[in-house]
């Protein structure tokens, strides 16, 4: 008899796809009330001038989270105008009024966009309890992506995974 330890999570055909790897390597922020007159007056002329001035280089290669930490009532393009000129500089822009809804709204642009097509017709366990920034919505969204894809799926570690197809 071998005392040899065989892996067989290893050697299983199992592709474990783990959320965490799509998450942005850096996440800021962006307050419009920062460009407001006392946080909550927008004054067009003046908006755009600070706009215009306002150093972008720090928010190059990360996904910037807007809002607008005051009660302001804000024109709809005053969201837009931020999002251009940091779309000029290479960096993404989502609104999102919390930090939860915007890794909420981040996850379903990634997947929306990701290619799944090296998991067709295999077994995936989806890694889960990792990253408390990797909100629930996009273990849902994920599932009902790779429903029609995979040949099985499960949730959690291999060890321990919870089938779910």
């Amino acid at each position: 008899m071998s005392d040899e330890i065989i892996n067989k999570v290893d050697q299983s055909p199992l592709i474990t796809f783990n959320l965490e790897d799509l998450l942005p390597s850096k996440v800021m922020e962006i307050d419009i009330a920062e460009f407001l007159e006392g946080g909550f007056i927008l004054r067009e002329k003046e908006f755009r001038a600070a706009l215009k001035t306002f150093d972008y280089s720090p928010y190059s290669g990360s996904v910037v989270r807007l809002f607008c930490s005051t009660d302001a009532i804000l024109p709809a393009w005053a969201a837009l105008l931020v999002a251009s000129k940091l779309s000029e500089k290479g960096v993404q822009g989502i609104w999102a009024s919390t930090s939860a809804e915007f890794f909420s709204l981040y996850y379903r642009a990634a997947l929306s966009t990701h290619d799944f097509g090296g998991l067709k017709g295999k077994p995936v366990i989806v890694k889960g309890c990792g990253d408390a920034r990797v909100p629930q919505d996009a273990y849902v969204h994920v599932t009902s992506i790779l429903k029609p894809i995979a040949k099985k799926i499960s949730y959690g570690e291999a060890c321990s995974a919870v089938p779910l197809k």
